[in-house]
């Protein structure tokens, strides 16, 4: 009877869940990954970063030159000496992304139902019905009823800075596309994603390699995230380019996997890299969204039996926005160190958005919640072996 009662009992008491959390007791071992941009590049703005959590920085090269991103590295490094907080320096790679060219950077406006044009013709000027494109050959890999996604930013399904695509029809190079939803494209360069479609284009690209030569090297950075990573040959011909470099014999290369052919292939590419980073956003639009949820946890499972770190991505997509993420927001967290991920990167959240430093410090609570109601649960749902005298110990003490 007695063990009965002990089956029933709920793991964790609703007492316990309304205390005041002890945010020094229980360190979270999840690590944060800030992306560096325009919000949070500032001496002072980096420094906050560091004491708010974040242990690892990254340094987009999708936007933005080398000059850009070394004046924010010497700021990360007086922020480093400022506060005395260690940080790792990312590098993240452009890869085979395709973009949309807006010369003028006049602000394109894009209306639901109406057609727009996607071509390859760069020098053409950018417009509400063309759209210049930097890949001659989207004609050849798209076919009718093809998904395209274009913004500044990823697509998430609530933003009006990025518009979904429906391919109508192939004019010799150009691609006539229906417009799903109206939205307001602003800048020079947006990202073009083309939805289970192969690209044609070299991983680890030209211009990638001459960033990972001119400024990796030099400042001996410690990650290199891979993007659209699609191959375990991918990440070796990327290791034989570092171990020519000397300094970066030693970087550990993150393989970003952001479609069906990186998922595809995943188990060989897990075992090729030294970790893997789970790129939600492009892989939000690759997979159907009821898919996404089984790659997580199948991911993070593979990742972790490997003994290899994993990194989720786009998890408090709000809070770039907003002071506070949404409730299934901060779940998603959440179940993301429940399911075994390493570290939570934040991109627009830090890059771009008005809050990084409260960004960076709730995903944190957050994730110490985690670490320390796991061991907890561990412990209630395992009394048997644990006993419970032991358990009511220890239930004891951390309340005091």
């Amino acid at each position: 009877m007695h063990s009965t009662n002990l089956l029933l009992e709920e793991p964790i008491r609703m007492v316990s869940i309304l205390e005041p959390s002890k945010p020094n007791f229980f360190p979270a071992m999840t690590k944060i990954v800030g992306t560096l941009g325009p919000k949070s590049r500032s001496v002072e703005a980096i420094s906050a970063c560091l004491k708010a959590g974040m242990s690892v920085a990254r340094f987009d090269f999708s936007w933005g030159d080398a000059a850009y991103h070394q004046e924010t590295l010497e700021n990360l490094k007086l922020a480093i000496k400022a506060t005395k907080k260690l940080c790792a320096v990312m590098l993240d790679t452009v890869g085979p992304e395709l973009q949309v060219v807006n010369k003028s950077e006049v602000t394109i406006s894009l209306e639901e139902n109406e057609s727009v044009v996607l071509t390859p013709h760069k020098g053409q000027e950018a417009s509400s019905k063309l759209l210049p494109i930097n890949f001659a050959g989207l004609a050849k890999a798209v076919k009718p009823g093809a998904t395209i996604f274009v913004g500044q930013y990823l697509f998430t399904g609530s933003e009006t800075t990025s518009v979904w695509l429906e391919v109508s029809e192939v004019q010799g190079d150009d691609v006539v596309c229906v417009i799903k939803n109206s939205a307001t494209l602003a800048g020079s360069l947006f990202t073009l994603h083309c939805s289970q479609i192969h690209i044609d284009m070299p991983t680890l690209s030209d211009e990638d390699k001459d960033v990972m030569k001119k400024w990796g090297a030099p400042n001996k950075i410690d990650f290199l995230s891979l993007s659209y990573t699609r191959h375990a040959e991918d990440v070796r011909q990327a290791r034989e380019f570092l171990s020519k470099l000397g300094d970066l014999s030693q970087t550990l290369i993150f393989a970003k996997i952001e479609n069906v052919e990186g998922l595809n292939h995943f188990d060989e590419i897990l075992e090729e890299a030294d970790g893997i980073i789970l790129s939600r956003g492009n892989l939000g639009i690759d997979l159907p969204p009821e898919k996404v949820f089984l790659f997580q946890k199948s991911a993070l499972h593979k990742c972790n039996m490997a003994g290899k770190p994993a990194v989720v991505t786009r998890v408090v997509d709000s809070m770039t926005d907003n002071l506070r993420p949404t409730r299934a927001e901060a779940t998603d967290v959440a179940n993301a160190v429940l399911d075994g991920s390493d570290a939570i990167l934040l991109g627009a959240e830090t890059l771009r958005g008005l809050y990084p430093v409260e960004t960076i410090s709730t995903v944190g609570r957050i994730c110490a919640e985690v670490t320390f109601f796991g061991v907890l649960y561990v412990l209630l749902i395992n009394t048997s072996l644990f006993g419970r005298a032991f358990v009511d110990k220890f239930l004891f003490i951390v309340q005091i």
